[in-house]
This record gives structure tokens, sequence and C-alpha cells, in this order.
């Protein structure tokens, strides 16, 4: 029982509520051009390892003091955590029993029958709309998004609290029709969500060269705060309820 992993990073505040242990989960699916986490595109490379599940949990419970005094708990990332869903289902149906707070951070590229029965187990579920355009889409993730639209929509159906994020990145999806094809697509579909806009940034750069890859498209810009604050009154005009757990 385990799984790979990248790394278990405690005292996160950026990953759902309160003070929180994001565990770093190995592999996906995508190929996103301006990934922050390389390292994550695969199980087994030089930056993960093998973990127990039982190790991963003994850690967890050592930090409980801090989930209990600030509403925090435990979230699941990655790469992609659903990548590798017994695993995710091993330690979500321990956590969960012994009452942890569960928050899950996912593309949306997975299996909604098999990983259900997980979704239903979480406190709040953080997933990408990274593009629209189904072509752009497989152009810059090396899949088109037929399935995360259709996951996003059933998902949110589960009645699970649920933030939408758009990763906001000039050369990619910051064009007008890209952005009001993504709020439009979530308004249309009278789902019960929230949005989320997370500006680009660069610092996963220096893995790349850890890796010995080649770094993101020197194209990608990262926004200006007016700019994102100008998405996040259209959302809100257009009926969406905006967040931010930067």
């Amino acid at each position: 029982m385990g799984g790979y992993i990248m790394q278990l990073q405690n005292f996160s505040v950026n990953d759902g509520e309160g003070i929180r242990t994001t565990v770093f989960l190995a592999g996906c699916p995508l190929r996103c051009a301006w990934c922050s986490n390389p390292e994550g595109q695969t199980m087994q490379n030089p930056m993960t390892r093998w973990a127990e599940t039982e190790e991963i949990l003994q850690e967890i419970r050592r930090q409980a003091i801090f989930y209990r005094h600030s509403g925090g708990g435990v979230t699941f990332s990655g790469g992609e955590a659903t990548a590798q869903p017994q695993f995710l289902k091993e330690l979500t149906d321990a956590l969960y029993d012994e009452g942890f707070s569960l928050a899950l951070e996912t593309c949306g590229q997975f299996d909604f029958s098999l990983l259900e029965p997980t979704l239903r187990k979480m406190d709040l579920i953080f997933m990408d709309l990274k593009h629209i355009d189904p072509e752009k889409h497989r152009e810059l993730t090396g899949a088109d998004n037929q399935r995360i639209l259709e996951n996003i929509v059933k998902t949110a159906r589960l009645g699970v609290p649920m933030v939408v994020r758009i990763p906001a990145i000039l050369g990619v999806n910051c064009d007008d029709a890209a952005m009001l094809g993504a709020l439009s697509f979530l308004r249309d579909n009278h789902l019960d969500v929230a949005v989320e806009f997370l500006p680009y940034h660069r610092y996963g750069e220096a893995k790349y060269q850890q890796l010995g890859k080649k770094p993101p498209d020197s194209r990608f810009e990262i926004p200006t705060q007016e700019q994102l604050q100008g998405w996040e009154q259209l959302a809100a005009r257009m009926g969406l309820r905006v967040v931010s757990y930067k």
C-alpha cells in the first residue's frame, strides 16, 4: 500500500482553508507547456520517491494540532493526484475515517466513475479549467478538454464545495474570447462553483534544469494586477462567485 510522491509540504496556506499539509502525488496525464512542477509529470524520476501509505498517515497525524487550531487539513495535489487513484483512495479513506478535513487539487483529466467515491469524501475540490477551446487545449497540454469539461459539470453536481481555477497566462488563455468562453461555460451550465484566477509564475523553472528539460516558452507572461481584477470583475458581473486562496 503506497505510491509515488514528490513531497509532503507542511504549513501550506494556499491550498484550502487554514494550515494544511499538501501531499504532492507524482504522475500526470497532461503535459502543460507552462507546468511549474515538471518533476510531477512522471511517477519515477530523480525528484520523486515511493512512499508507504502508513508513512504519510503518520506524518499527517503529527501535524493534527495545527489543523485543529486553524481549521485546516490535508490537500492532495501533484503532479496529478488522481493519476494514482488507488493510492489516493487509500489515503482518503484512512484520513476521512479519522476525521481530517480533505481537499483535492486536480486538472480534471480522470475517470469520474472510478474517482466518484473519493471525490464525495472531500470537503473542497479545486479543478482547473486551462482553456475552453479543445484544439488550443490539446496544443498546450497534449489532450483536448472534453473529459475535463464533463468532469467539471459532474463533480460540481456532487454537492461538494468546488473552486474552478483558471490559470491566467498571457500568451495562453488571456484573450477576451478564451476568458469569456470559460466563464460562460460555468454560468451557462448553472454550476454552483466559485472561480479563482491563478496568475502565471516562473517559480518552477529551476526544476527543468535539474531534470535536463527545456524550460517553458518565454512568450508566456505574468498578468498584471489590473488584468486580474478585470477578469474578476467580469466573472462577478456574470453572476459567478470569485475567491482567492493566495
